[in-house]
Formats: C-alpha cells, structure tokens, sequence
C-alpha cells in the first residue's frame, strides 16, 4: 500500500518566505499555503479550523508583522500577530498533534556584542518589534511539545519586496547612494531558508536554530556586492547608523552562529555571497 502523503501547513502563504516555500516540490508532501485572509492567526478558533480541516503533521508559520519601524507606533498590532497569533497556532497545534516550527529573527539580540550568538546566549530585544516576536517564542515553548524555533537575518528573494530588490531598483534611477557599514549581519536567501525549513519539519530534532547564509558582511558590503555581481554601475558611499536614523533601534551586530545546524548534523546554507549570485541569476 503506498504510504499516505503527510501535508505541512504554511502560514503567510503570501509573504516573500511563504511564496517560495509553497513553491518546493516533495512528491510525499502535500503543501497547503494560507494567507491572511484565509487564516488569521490573531483568531483561535480560525486556527483550529485550519488544523482540523488539513490535519497536518507540521505548520511553517512563517506569517508575521514584519514591518520594524512601523511596529514602534503599533505596538499592539505587532505583539498582537507576532505573540498571540503564534499562541494560537500553538494552541491549535497542540491540540491536532501537529509540529509548529516558528520562524523568528536576529533582531531578538541586542546586537551589543561581537561575537556570533548562539541559540542559548541570552535574549535582550531593543525595538517592538523584537519585542514581540520573543514573546512569540516564549509562548510557543510554553504552549508546545514538538516545536522548532528558527531566527534568521536579512531575508530576501525572489517575491515580495527587499533590500537586494531595492538596490537594483535605485541603480536605475541614480548612481550614487549611501549605505550604513556599521551594521554586521548575513544576508538569507529565501529558497536556502525555505528548504532548511521544510527538511527540519520532517524530523523531530526540536529547538531553537539559527539559520542564515553562511559568512557575514555589513549593508555597505552587501549593497556593493550585489551592484559588483549584476554588473551594475554605482557609487556606494559608507555611513554610520547615526547619521541614518530610523524609528526602530537596529542590532549593531547581529551574526548569528549555526550551533544547533551543526550539533543535529544538518547541512549548513550555502555562503551568502553564492546565494546572492543563484537569486540575480533566477531574477
């Protein structure tokens, strides 16, 4: 008899991480992406609904509010989505015997170090939006018996807006911008995060990861690095953080090391510079 397919539930199905997760093929897997519409997370009993409609073995909540500086003057509406609607989908997890994998970020540190955090070094959130997506782990791990938490960095790709589409977007319209160099990071690309996901899921090695391309550069290394492999003309001038102020305090150093990949014996994301090279090709 062939075995019946296991089904990964996907949430902010719309989002730049959700669209290219959907997207991966697995002829044992069925893959049902919801967008926000189709499943609000700030809504228990639409969570449960959605667990007991697709009964799926695992749920990539990769929904969130997202926009950092925004969250600084709606500080109800990030935790409401980003710590709630997680207590919910853990909830509703739970409840359906369901693994949840939370995708979570690098803005949990404080970024006052200098050297790589790893998954157990202390949290210490600077903006709300941070804030929120803490407490987004910390009900989880209250709430959940088969979960995964899973911080990455300086996501983009191929849908949804980001900053390698940005630079790209500005090289047709100037030739010279200012880039802060004082902030330290690795960039991710979505299909590299996307796939780590989707093998983690499948397994039971639970807990907190740190999961980004390998290497790190500052914004001002990686805006050039993305003008150098497109081929496009630009004059990149450094500055600092404090002569780029925004709303939400941003983590000076925010690299983040891979411990859990390598101590549960996953293979590590490709080196970001690779990765950004793969995403211009595609785009």
């Amino acid at each position: 008899m062939p075995s019946k397919k296991s089904t990964i539930l996907v949430t902010g199905a719309n989002g730049q991480l959700g669209q290219e997760i959907i997207r991966i093929n697995d002829e044992d897997v069925t893959l049902v992406g919801l967008d926000r519409k189709q499943l609000d997370v700030t809504d228990l009993s639409m969570c449960r609904k959605a667990v007991e409609t697709y009964r799926p073995s695992a749920i990539i909540h990769a929904g969130a509010y997202t926009a950092v500086d925004k969250a600084e003057g709606e500080p109800d509406e990030a935790y409401k989505v980003n710590a709630l609607g997680t207590r919910n989908l853990a909830i509703a997890a739970r409840e359906g015997s369901a693994k949840l994998c939370y995708v979570s970020t690098d803005y949990v540190f404080d970024g006052a170090g200098d050297r790589p955090y790893n998954e157990y070094d202390n949290t210490n959130p600077q903006s709300v939006y941070g804030k929120s997506k803490r407490a987004g782990e910390a009900l989880l791990q209250s709430l959940s018996d088969k979960w995964f938490i899973v911080r990455t960095s300086w996501v983009y790709g191929k849908y949804g807006n980001n900053f390698v589409k940005t630079m790209l977007k500005l090289a047709q319209e100037r030739d010279e911008l200012t880039v802060v160099h004082d902030q330290i990071g690795s960039p991710t690309y979505t299909r590299d995060l996307g796939l780590f996901l989707f093998g983690l899921v499948k397994t039971e090695a639970y807990g907190i990861y740190h999961a980004s391309n390998a290497g790190t550069c500052s914004w001002y290394e990686f805006a050039t690095a993305i003008f150098e492999e497109s081929g496009k003309q630009m004059k990149i001038n450094p500055c600092t953080t404090d002569e780029f102020p925004r709303p939400a305090p941003r983590p000076q150093y925010s690299v983040m090391d891979h411990a859990a990949i390598r101590q549960n014996g996953f293979q590590d994301l490709p080196p970001w510079r690779e990765s950004l090279r793969a995403f211009l090709q595609e785009l």
